[in-house]
C-alpha cells in the first residue's frame, strides 16, 4: 500500500488514462477526487474505483472556467482535509493539418489542458507545502517529435513541461516534486485519432520497440503510482517516457 491515505486530484478523470491511474493508485490505498465536466462518466469511475477506495469520490468541475478552477482543489481539501497529489491529466484538443489551426483550436488546446494545469498548480501549493506532496503533470511524443496534425496538442504540451520544470526548480526548497509521464497508450483520444488517421496511427504503432499500446492500468497507472509515492522523492522536474520505447531522451 505505497499510497495509503494519500489524498490525490486527478483531473479529466471520467474516463481514459484517468481512470487506469486512479485504479491503480486506489489498489494502494490511496483516496481519489476525480474531477471532470462529464459527471455521468464520472460517476461511473467513481464507482468502480470505490470498490478499491471506498472513500474516493467525483466532483464536477469546468477546466474551461478559469476563475473557479481554485475552488475545484478548495472543494476537495474541504472534503478530506489535505492535498497530497495533483495530477494534471485533463486535455482536448483537435487534430488538423498546420496551415488549418484557428485561434479556437489553440483556445480550446490550452484553455483543457495548459491553463487548468497552471492555475491549479497554484491553487494547490499551499496545500502542497504541507504535505511535501507532488504534482504529476502530462507531457505527449506529439510535442516532443512534432507529430503531424497535432499543432495545438504539441504547444500546450510543451507549455506544460516548461512551466513544470520551472515549478521543479522553485518548489523544491518545499519539499514539492514536479514531474511529467509523456505516454502512449488506449485511450479514447487515441481510439478518435486512429479512426481519423488510420495510416498515420499503424505507423505510429511500428515506432514502438516493445510493439504495442500501453495499458492505461498496468503501464501508465503503475508509473504513475511510483511517482506519487516516497519512492520517487528524489525525481522531480523530470520527463518520463511511458511510451514502450518510442522516443528515448538523451
Amino acid at each position: 500500500m505505497r499510497l495509503q491515505d494519500k489524498v490525490i486530484l486527478i483531473t479529466g478523470g471520467a474516463g481514459g488514462i484517468a481512470t487506469g491511474m486512479a485504479l491503480a493508485m486506489a489498489k494502494e490505498g490511496a483516496i481519489l477526487a476525480l474531477v471532470d465536466v462529464n459527471e455521468e462518466a464520472g460517476k461511473i469511475v467513481e464507482e468502480k474505483v470505490q470498490q478499491y477506495s471506498p472513500k474516493s469520490s467525483f466532483f464536477i468541475g469546468n477546466l474551461l472556467d478559469v476563475p473557479n478552477l481554485p475552488s475545484i482543489v478548495e472543494k476537495v481539501v474541504e472534503k478530506y482535509g489535505k492535498l497530497d497529489v495533483l495530477v494534471n491529466n485533463a486535455h482536448a484538443s483537435k487534430q488538423k493539418p498546420f496551415e488549418e489551426i484557428t485561434q479556437e483550436d489553440f483556445d480550446l488546446s490550452f484553455g483543457t489542458g495548459f491553463y487548468p494545469t497552471f492555475y491549479l498548480m497554484k491553487a494547490a501549493l499551499p496545500y502542497l507545502k504541507q504535505s511535501e506532496g507532488s504534482v504529476i503533470n502530462f507531457a505527449s511524443g506529439a510535442g516532443l517529435n512534432g507529430q503531424p496534425t497535432q499543432t495545438a496538442y504539441a504547444a500546450a504540451k510543451e507549455a506544460i513541461r516548461a512551466i513544470s520544470r520551472v515549478a521543479a526548480n522553485e518548489w523544491g526548497k518545499y519539499n514539492i516534486n514536479i514531474n511529467l509521464i509523456s505516454p502512449i497508450a488506449k485511450s479514447p483520444g487515441v481510439e478518435k485519432w486512429a479512426e481519423a488517421f488510420p495510416e498515420m496511427y499503424e505507423a505510429t504503432l511500428k515506432t514502438i520497440p516493445l510493439g504495442r499500446w500501453g495499458e492505461p492500468e498496468e503501464d501508465i497507472g503503475r508509473v504513475a503510482v511510483f511517482l506519487a509515492s516516497d519512492d520517487a522523492r528524489y525525481i522531480t522536474g523530470q520527463t518520463i517516457m511511458v511510451d514502450g520505447g518510442s522516443i528515448q531522451l538523451r
